[in-house]
Parts: C-alpha cells; structure tokens; sequence
C-alpha cells in the first residue's frame, strides 16, 4: 500500500478562523488511485520545524505533498527549506523567471524583483506549469518517495494536482484502490450505536469502520481496500447492507447526503409540498430545506412565529391553548403544524417550538425542552424532545429533528 504525506505551510492555517481544506481535497484524490494518506501536518512560517517535518516525511512516506508557501515574500519559505531538507541546491531558472516576467507584463504591470524568487527551481526537480497564478509547483523523485511542491490557493492547487501531479502518482499505486463511504445515522448516541453494530463491524478487516459524532448526527466512515475500484465498491456494499439491516430505518444517507437533501427528494420523488412554522429556530429549518438546488418545486411557505401573537395572528393557534399550557408545549406544537399546513396548503405541516436558552427555562420547562410536530391530512404527530447544548446546538439539532420527523413519514 502506498502512502502519503500532506504537510500544509502557512502560519495563517494555525489561526483559529483558518482551515486547511486542501488537505481533505488532495485526501479524497490521493484515496480515489489507492494511496492512502496516514499523516496530515501543519506547519506555520517556521524554518527549523518545516525542515524536520520534510525530512521526517520522506523517510515514512512514499509520497509527500506540500501545499502554500510558494509565493514571493520574505515568509515563502517552501522551496529553500525542501532543498535543504533533501539535501538538493536550489539553482535560478532563467526560463522560468522570464516566463513570470511576461506573466505579468501580460497583464500591464512590471514584475516586482522580489517575485524572482519564484523562479528558483530545487536541482533536479521538473516545473510544474500554474496558469492562475504566479507560483509554479514543483515534482521531485527523491530516492523512492515524490514529492510535489503546490500552491496554496485551492483554484491553483487543484487543476495543478489534477494535470500535472495526479496521473504520476497513480502509477506508482498500481491497481489497488481505497474507496470511502459514509452512512448517516439519525435517533442515535454516538455510545448506543457502536454497541448495536459493532458485532458486524468488527468481523471486518477491510472495511474499516469510523465511528463520528458531529452536532446532529452520527456518522460511520467505511473504508475499504480493493484489487480494483470495483473490487472496493462490492466490499462497501457488503457492510453497508448488514448495517442497514441491523439499524433499518435509522440510516438516512448512503453516501453522505444531508438530510435537507434526503428529505428534500423524497417530497420531489412523491410530488409533495410542505409548510414550516418555527418558534426556537427561527427560520433554521426553513434555511436548511430552501439550500437545497430545486426546493422551489417542494416549499411552499415558512413562518417564523416567536411571540404568541404572532402564533395566534399567523398560524391560528387558539389562544386558550397557549393559556393552557404554554407556547412550549405538545398542544401548541401540534396547532402550528396544523396552522401552517392550512395557511400554506401544503401536504405537510412541520412545527417547532421550544426554550433554546440561555435564559427562559424554569424547572417545569427547562432549557432544552422542544416540541416538533407534523400535520398531513390524516395525521398529527409530536415529538417531545430534551437536546442537551448550547443555543446554537440546541437550534440546530431541533431543526435536523424536525426534518428526520418527516423523512421517517414519508417512509
């Protein structure tokens, strides 16, 4: 098996508003030829630490990737530290720079002489052309590991690593191919799901089973090895039809769709619309069902209805209802399904109401409490619901627990 090394340079990456998103791009196309990323590092404008992270690198790895660091400053340091670290000169490529010159005279402008530094070539290594932009990359067999030097900027990287660096590296992986799946689990904990299917996955060597919790639901990452990409697929599909069959319905999504996207064909496929009325939410799931391309041809209408006027006024609700029992409550829940239904004259009617904090709870109705409801023509039905978190976190599980409440009817 080969394997590879992604190392991302760039003291900006280390900030807390930065992601390295390159790196699960270059992962995922690494995956699809059957090279398998075992190491992901990143390093900021560092001399001594980026040179031992190369060094390390190219003594573990078949193949080690490097992205950012190409550019003309004084902190472009990718190239001067990669020559040091493989122990290779770093000569001036006349060529080159002349190619960068006309780059820029191309587009009316003078080339600054500091950008001459991108004209520096490790020895022994072959440019690779960057036709959006300034940095070329560079490709470099050293000993029995390559290595590809690319840009920062995704819209460089990418078509760079797509031409010039992806076909080099298939070849040296053969036919063996990493294929990855993931399935999507709604009404589990993370601990009550491994329990239920690790008898099945555990029989396995190959796939690979992940189990993660992100904040609505949780996921099961299947990897599996194969002779080919169809060898791979056949495996994936063997765990996935145990796993289905052990948690039924549960299961909302077979290749990573969210379930904005799960519902959202479902209505299309059956030709149904719906209506959506949210207190707690405040318009969260109308958001989430309208990101989805074509929405229009499903919703119909979404009505944030935060005080009880407005759920009295907008929606119908009764107000003895609210007096009753409260604007948290089933009953409530229940009349703006109803409400929004009729308003909107949809097929579905989906509500949600409920005390997303920090403030408004009390020890009968704490923080956290919701009710969901849905309302068809010949059926209501609530949810009650006590979702641990924060506010943010309590609003967004609510809106995926509404969402997977009409998934399972229309089922």
């Amino acid at each position: 098996m080969v394997t590879a090394e992604i190392i991302a340079i760039g003291s900006e990456l280390l900030a807390p508003d930065r992601t390295d998103t390159n790196s699960l791009w270059l992962t995922e196309r690494l995956n699809s030829i059957g090279i398998e990323v075992r190491l992901k590092t990143i390093v900021g404008d560092d001399d001594a630490r980026l040179e031992e992270a190369i060094k390390d690198a190219v003594k573990r790895s078949k193949v080690v990737i490097t992205t950012g660091g190409l550019g003309p400053t004084e902190d472009d340091i990718t190239r001067k530290v990669t020559a040091r670290a493989l122990g290779r000169r770093l000569l001036l490529d006349d060529q080159l720079l002349e190619q960068i010159r006309q780059r820029f005279q191309a587009f009316g402008r003078s080339m600054p002489e500091r950008n001459s530094r991108q004209a520096m070539v490790i020895e022994g290594a072959e440019v690779l052309p960057n036709p959006n932009g300034s940095a070329p990359g560079l490709y470099i067999e050293h000993a029995d590991t390559a290595v590809a030097l690319l840009p920062g900027p995704p819209r460089e990287m990418q078509p760079m690593f797509a031409d010039h660096v992806q076909s080099r590296l298939a070849a040296r992986a053969g036919n063996l191919r990493v294929l990855r799946r993931v399935l999507r689990v709604a009404g589990f904990g993370e601990s009550a799901l491994d329990e239920k299917i690790a008898p099945i996955y555990t029989q396995f060597e190959n796939p690979q089973t992940t189990i993660l919790f992100n904040k609505t639901e949780i996921e099961i990452h299947l990897t599996a090895k194969g002779k080919n990409e169809q060898d791979a697929e056949r495996l994936l599909d063997d765990l996935s039809a145990r796993l289905e069959e052990r948690l039924g319905h549960a299961i909302f999504s077979f290749r990573g769709e969210t379930m904005e996207q799960v519902v959202g064909l479902k209505l299309t496929v059956g030709g149904f619309t719906v209506g959506v009325a949210e207190s707690c939410t405040g318009g969260l799931i109308a958001q989430r069902l309208t990101d989805v391309p074509g929405s229009s041809r499903y919703f119909i209408e979404g009505v944030v209805a935060y005080s009880n006027d407005a759920k009295i006024n907008t929606l119908g609700v009764d107000p003895e209802l609210l007096r009753r029992h409260g604007a948290v409550s089933a009953e409530v829940a229940e009349s703006m399904a109803t409400g929004i239904r009729k308003r909107a004259k949809t097929d579905f009617g989906l509500s949600v109401t409920g005390i997303a904090g920090p403030d408004g709870g009390s020890e009968e109705k704490p923080v956290g409490l919701v009710y969901i409801a849905l309302a068809d023509e010949s059926h209501i039905e609530h949810k009650r619901l006590m979702i641990p978190g924060d506010r943010q976190l309590i609003r967004w599980r609510a809106s995926q627990a509404v969402l997977d409440l009409l998934r399972r009817r229309l089922i």
